[in-house]
């Protein structure tokens, strides 16, 4: 004969005085509606009780990963992407030869501050 657990044969393990209602299972819930820009709906559901202000205006679409809000008219727009730059663009934006020197000097001048060492000029 096997023994072991003091359970009794096709009970519940956890199961008690405690029913799944009181658990929160079975809880009342409101289901709030969600859309994003490109009209997918998400249901959310939020425990009754919660109120208004706590329930979140706007939510990311787990379909699309975009902005959803409540509003089905008028959903948050999508994000407006960067686009690619090259590196022209870049080689474009950087300091003239002057300004980086005199970055690069104002740097080294308060490192040595820093350190005590006499600054040059």
């Amino acid at each position: 004969m096997a023994s072991g657990g003091s359970a009794i044969r096709g009970s519940r393990v956890g199961a008690g005085p405690m029913g799944e209602q009181d658990r929160g299972f079975h809880a009342e819930r409101v289901a709030i509606s969600y859309w994003d820009a490109l009209g997918n709906e998400t249901v959310r559901y939020f425990a009754a009780n919660l109120p208004e202000e706590e329930i979140p205006d706007i939510i990311d679409s787990p379909s699309t990963g975009l902005p959803a809000g409540r509003d089905k008219e008028n959903p948050p727009s999508v994000a407006k992407a960067e686009p690619y730059k090259t590196h022209l663009a870049y080689v474009k934006e950087r300091r003239s030869e002057e300004e980086a020197e005199q970055l690069l000097d104002d740097a080294l001048n308060q490192l040595r501050a820093r350190r005590g060492r006499p600054t040059t000029n």
